[in-house]
């Protein structure tokens, strides 16, 4: 049976007209056509998700709202889309210089028309005073107003509404808002928000003085928010907040987030004072529960480097607790690391640092689900825990059972890949491969990449013509991480940065080959990880494999030569004994995929043909 595609008409009158503090306005679910849908991005250096504006007719009047950041894979995939009936059920409103936003948290979708529905006028959005009346049944209802109540009012009545309906408390400084729905502009709001992360209290000095502060993350159901308390503040509620408990805080600043300091895609955060009202929520319906948005280890290599994304993985190995020496303070800082690993066959190392690695004791091989975790491009990909990430162990989710029940039966058996085997180096901050924008070799030359400061990164198909067989690994120190060259002594190999002697070394690839296309050549570096694609072994086999059998190792040379691979590559102008010129590095290699590859080209012609 198809939905009722009627609209609610009065529904945009009233919830423009309505005071801010109206309850049972929000507790309505109108029908409601999105005439429109845009997209607005966020401008340049500025963080956080791009949002979506709508056009919503309730077949009388359109206004405009915002979409909520976290049903922007509505639109992505095409459940919001033009001229679609939705049912609104859950929305709110934001005053933005004196005029009113609405903020779409959840709809439903009831079908898709030909056409728009009536003949909707715009509807002005400029806040009245009337709205200020905090009384709502000293309002006055238009007839409009009075057909909506009347048609919507059986679905409010009874608790049938699935909008979750907060406890109201005594001393409440205004409604209950979401995230999502706070601003500069508002001064009257509680939030009912889980403490998700608390960091250390932190001392800090500089010209104007000294002090010291604490942060938190705050979430709820429609987003995170980070909070921030300073000097005589920290004293009065440093205390009074618990990582995992629920709170209702109101008396609190919102201000622009300072993106520097904070990796939430909220662009407001808040400043908790002395004043700050902070209230332990003990009933325990409907409090926010932390939601993930897991990527499996396989998939980082299409997040981009220094963001951040939630995973799920078993901890396969917990490395020593460890420290290094911070260049720019000279302080020594605790680190840890654990190798990861999940069921799409890939592990990744992640790193703890300070209290975080401290306290990490857990034993055998827990589930872990992190949130808020760094993306690196260390060895292909690593992760790395900033100070506002948190991770749960072995928690109680369907997604931890799952991988438990998996890595039980089977995956503790199972052999892994990292990103460094998969798809190559990543020194640089280039980004992958662009099979879409490949440039020859000559293009590279007459566009004269890394001709200037700063590096340029390109894409390219080469044919590997020639490569300087002299020295192609050298002997690394074999803590994870350190990479660096070890001497050999009579008492072994010592390492001079980890101040250490080792058994014997881990060599690693330093490579220097020829690459060609139809149109040039170039001299390029590589490092491990391109060996590792181009060899198909690590640099300890195929040293092992020069000492035991010369004629295998030719043979292993010579089938290197005339391999066709991608690769994205840095370029950047270097000077050495006042010679200047511009140095090639592969940052990621790919074996050729005939498939995808010939299929692009195929395309390419097609294009080509019809222009």
């Amino acid at each position: 049976m198809d939905e009722d595609l009627t609209l609610s008409s009065g529904a945009c009158l009233r919830i423009m007209k309505a005071p801010i503090d109206d309850s049972s306005t929000w507790k309505l679910q109108p029908n409601v056509q999105f005439l429109s849908i845009k997209q607005v991005t966020n401008p340049a250096g500025q963080g956080g998700p791009d949002r979506y504006r709508l056009i919503i007719s309730d077949g009388t009047h359109f206004i405009q709202a915002m979409l909520a950041t976290q049903l922007n894979h509505l639109v992505e995939n095409g459940t919001i889309k033009k001229l679609c009936v939705a049912v609104l059920e859950k929305y709110t409103a934001n005053i933005v210089q004196n005029k009113r936003l609405i903020i779409v948290m959840n709809v439903r979708v009831l079908g898709v028309t030909a056409e728009k529905l009536g003949n909707p006028q715009s509807l002005d959005n400029t806040l009245p005073a009337a709205t200020t009346n905090n009384n709502p049944s000293g309002t006055s209802t238009t007839p409009a107003q009075q057909q909506f109540n009347a048609t919507t009012s059986s679905s409010v009545s009874g608790g049938q509404s699935s909008v979750p309906q907060q406890p109201q408390r005594a001393g409440d400084r205004g409604a209950i808002f979401p995230l999502e729905g706070l601003s500069p502009f508002q001064n009257k709001w509680t939030i009912k928000v889980r403490v998700t992360q608390k960091s250390e209290i932190k001392q800090w000095a500089n010209a104007k003085g000294d002090g010291k502060l604490f942060s938190c993350t705050l979430m709820d159901e429609t987003g995170e928010i980070k909070a921030t308390a300073f000097n005589q503040a920290v004293d009065d509620l440093y205390d009074r907040l618990e990582e995992g408990k629920v709170y209702y805080i109101s008396r609190a600043r919102v201000n622009l987030a300072k993106k520097k300091f904070s990796h939430l895609s909220n662009e407001y955060e808040l400043g908790l004072e002395r004043n700050t009202e902070i209230e332990e929520c003990r009933d325990q319906v409907n409090v926010p529960t932390v939601k993930y948005t897991f990527v499996p280890l396989k998939d980082l290599e299409n997040v981009p480097k220094d963001t951040t994304c939630d995973v799920i993985a078993i901890a396969k190995e917990t490395h020593d607790l460890s420290e290094i020496t911070s260049k720019s303070t000279g302080k020594t800082i605790p680190k840890r690391e654990l190798t990861l690993v999940d069921r799409s066959g890939f592990s990744v190392r992640l790193t703890l640092w300070g209290e975080q690695a401290k306290k990490y004791s857990t034993t055998g091989q827990p589930v872990v689900a992190i949130k808020g975790v760094k993306v690196g491009d260390f060895g292909g990909r690593s992760l790395s825990m900033y100070s506002s990430s948190t991770m749960a162990i072995n928690p109680d989710i369907t997604e931890a059972h799952a991988l438990r029940g998996w890595f039980d039966s089977a995956g503790s058996e199972a052999n892994f890949q990292s990103h460094s085997n998969a798809m190559g180096s990543s020194s640089g901050s280039g980004g992958g491969i662009n099979r879409s924008e490949m440039k020859t070799l000559q293009q590279v030359k007459d566009l004269n990449l890394g001709g200037s400061d700063k590096p340029d990164y390109f894409s390219s198909r080469i044919i590997v013509t020639h490569m300087r067989n002299e020295n192609l690994s050298y002997p690394a120190c074999p803590v994870e991480g350190c990479n660096r060259k070890v001497t050999e002594s009579s008492e072994g190999w010592r390492c001079e940065r980890c101040d250490r002697t080792h058994d014997k070394p881990e060599y690693r690839y330093i490579l220097t080959l020829s690459g060609a296309d139809y149109t040039g050549q170039l001299w390029l570096q590589g490092f491990n990880d391109v060996g590792m694609v181009l060899f198909g072994m690590p640099a300890n086999e195929l040293k092992a494999l020069e000492d035991r059998d010369k004629d295998a190792y030719d043979s292993t040379l010579k089938k290197v030569l005339s391999q066709i691979v991608n690769v994205n590559c840095r370029a950047k102008q270097e000077t050495f004994n006042d010679t200047t010129r511009i140095r090639y590095g592969i940052n990621r290699i790919q074996p050729l995929d005939f498939t995808v590859d010939t299929e692009l080209v195929l395309d390419q012609l097609a294009a080509f043909v019809q222009n």
